[in-house]
């Protein structure tokens, strides 16, 4: 590309202390996000922890009292620290997309409201500064037109990977709010295609299939604990890398998670080593409400008709009518390509032993995997592969 060089050195995130003590805890949203997706759903599935976290900031925005408290809680924080939330959603957006120029990065975020409604001057103003988020009006009596605006942004805003995330709004909304984070790299040592072959992969019921299996083999970050294989695949200049957390036998997904919980330095493996990998070619679609999941993380307010309370946001702001979060990824021999958007509605409130000397590292059966940000760990998607198809709701 033009204006870099090939020489170019790898770059890291610059946080301020709040920022980075934000992304400390954020990351225990991520995984607690993470387990309670891998409780719920029994098929493959792929979810970006980050972008969940934009969306809940710019709700968290429109929060008062107790419902506020939950928000933030939920992302880690007590109450009234609503500054420090957007100040690392702020210093995210600046500096993701341009760590690596031979990675594609970008977030976008967005909020729709009804023709004849308002949000508060200062509330636009904060998510305008903090999130880069346009406000616009639709005619939601329009149902069909102005989902199709909706989904024509989604799509913009994930290079196509996500066209759809609404039928049709409904008039009862007085708005809808999008985060969309989008992601493409190519490993920065790709596999070679003529390596890739059928191979026997099984799941956790010990159920045998055929999938596309890649292989190579070279110096890699790895380790391992009682419970799972660490692999660490570094995309483009290093900025970004796959993890891939390989359950040990007599171990699980869930356990590697739970594992994460308690110590998340656990992915990040230091020592390279000589590593003969075999790693499934695969794509993930997976779509959610969550809801129930955020209720049980600890916000149930704000899906409370009753006793939600977003007058910071408009007085005809009453509560969340849905939270959902559609995504996508695809892992090849070139790199990963992954989307996701996380989207919301608003009701308005008239609606009332010793190594080997080679590491031999095989993804036969299911494994969790993290795309992250190297130098903080921060999460951006999150999966599991166990080859079972994902399952739309």
């Amino acid at each position: 590309m033009a204006g870099y060089s090939s020489n170019e050195p790898r770059k890291t995130l610059n946080l301020s202390t709040k920022s980075a003590e934000f992304l400390r805890t954020g990351t225990t949203f991520s995984y607690d996000f993470l387990s309670r997706i891998n409780a719920e759903k029994k098929t493959d599935y792929v979810i970006s922890p980050l972008s969940m976290q934009f969306l809940l900031g710019m709700i968290l925005d429109g929060a008062k009292g107790e419902t506020a408290e939950q928000i933030c809680n939920v992302l880690g924080y007590g109450a009234g620290e609503e500054a420090e939330v957007n100040e690392f959603c702020l210093s995210m957006l600046q500096q993701l997309p341009d760590l690596d120029y031979l990675t594609k990065l970008s977030l976008a975020n967005a909020i729709y409201v009804d023709n004849g409604f308002h949000l508060l001057d200062e509330y636009c103003k904060t998510v305008e500064t903090y999130y880069n988020a346009g406000v616009g009006n639709l005619d939601f009596n329009d149902r069909k037109g102005s989902a199709d605006i909706i989904n024509a942004w989604c799509s913009k805003n994930t290079n196509g990977l996500i066209p759809k995330v609404l039928d049709e709004v409904t008039p009862d909304n007085l708005a809808y709010l999008l985060n969309a984070l989008y992601f493409k790299s190519q490993w920065s040592s790709p596999f070679k295609k003529q390596y890739t072959c059928k191979e026997d992969f099984t799941d956790e019921k010990g159920v045998k299939s055929r999938v596309d299996m890649m292989k190579k083999e070279g110096m890699y970050k790895y380790s391992h604990n009682d419970v799972c294989e660490v692999l660490e695949l570094p995309y483009g200049k290093g900025s970004f890398a796959m993890t891939i957390l390989l359950p040990k036998k007599g171990h699980n997904v869930a356990e590697v998670i739970e594992a994460l919980k308690a110590d998340r330095s656990i992915a990040w493996p230091e020592r390279r080593q000589d590593v003969d990998i075999w790693l499934p070619k695969f794509e993930t679609k997976f779509k959610m409400k969550m809801n129930d999941i955020l209720s049980e993380m600890g916000m149930p307010l704000a899906f409370d008709k009753n006793k939600a309370d977003f007058t910071r946001m408009s007085e005809y702001a009453l509560a969340l009518s849905y939270v959902r979060q559609d995504a996508i990824i695809k892992v090849d021999e070139e790199g990963s390509e992954a989307a996701a958007v996380s989207s919301a509605g608003m009701i308005k409130a008239t609606a009332i032993p010793s190594e080997p000397l080679v590491i031999f590292f095989r993804a036969d059966h299911p494994f969790l995997y993290l795309i992250t940000e190297t130098s903080t760990g921060a999460v951006l998607f999150a999966g599991r592969y166990s080859n079972l198809p994902a399952r739309a709701e």
